[in-house]
């Protein structure tokens, strides 16, 4: 069920990470308790209709986010390329990591519970992250390749929620795998008829849905009367 809320004005930011400034586009609904950070896949960017789809829908819901270029633009240029960064989770998730601090002391956002939304290899830097920053409350992923966490997957702390489409049968395979490595709490929902993009017509707002009832749950749950 969504609430109404209050939508303030997209605000950019400048993060620093690796003596660079990476961009982003923070959005806080008045009264925000948490924030979300996005960390796309390879070949993406903070301009993924997709994780758009998804932020839009947290925000109805409450949550902040922050959705960010793991890239510069220099790099995105050389990486189509070359293809040598999409897969460097440890590069990646260094970048996580300062976009985190980053939102541990701004202004804005100093204070508000952090979660990651992941997808393709976002995922897994999503995951290597949360064990660098284990005050990251909650971590999901959209179409992910959380098996590229390697040996991080073993000390994820972060209650985790992998969501997966049930068209995507080799993706599947890896998240149940990675899954079993986790021990956090932890959780696997495939989606009916939707492939790798959830291009399938209700499939992404169903991943939606999921992703905002698990942040609801761990990142920003509401207080035991």
């Amino acid at each position: 069920m969504r609430r109404a809320v209050h939508e303030l004005h997209l605000e950019p930011a400048r993060i620093p990470a690796d003596g660079l400034s990476l961009e982003g586009d923070l959005e806080l609904p008045e009264g925000a308790a948490a924030v979300v950070l996005f960390a796309h896949g390879s070949g993406s960017s903070r301009f993924s209709p997709r994780n758009r789809c998804v932020a839009r829908a947290l925000r109805e819901a409450g949550f902040g986010t922050l959705l960010m270029d793991l890239l510069t633009p220099a790099e995105e240029d050389e990486e189509r390329w070359t293809g040598h960064l999409r897969f460097d989770i440890r590069l990646l998730s260094r970048r996580l990591c300062a976009a985190t601090d980053w939102l541990r002391f701004d202004a804005r956002t100093r204070g508000l519970g952090i979660g990651y939304f992941g997808a393709s290899t976002g995922a897994a830097a999503a995951l290597t992250a949360a064990v660098d920053r284990p005050s990251v409350k909650a971590v999901v992923s959209r179409g992910g390749r959380p098996d590229l966490a390697g040996a991080a997957l073993s000390r994820v702390r972060s209650p985790t929620l992998l969501i997966v489409g049930s068209r995507d049968a080799a993706v599947i395979g890896l998240n149940e795998e990675a899954l079993a490595l986790i021990p956090a709490v932890k959780k696997l929902e495939i989606v009916p008829g939707a492939t790798h993009l959830f291009e399938e017509p209700g499939t992404l707002e169903r991943a939606a849905e999921l992703a905002r009832d698990w942040f609801a749950r761990f990142l920003a749950p509401r207080p035991s009367r």
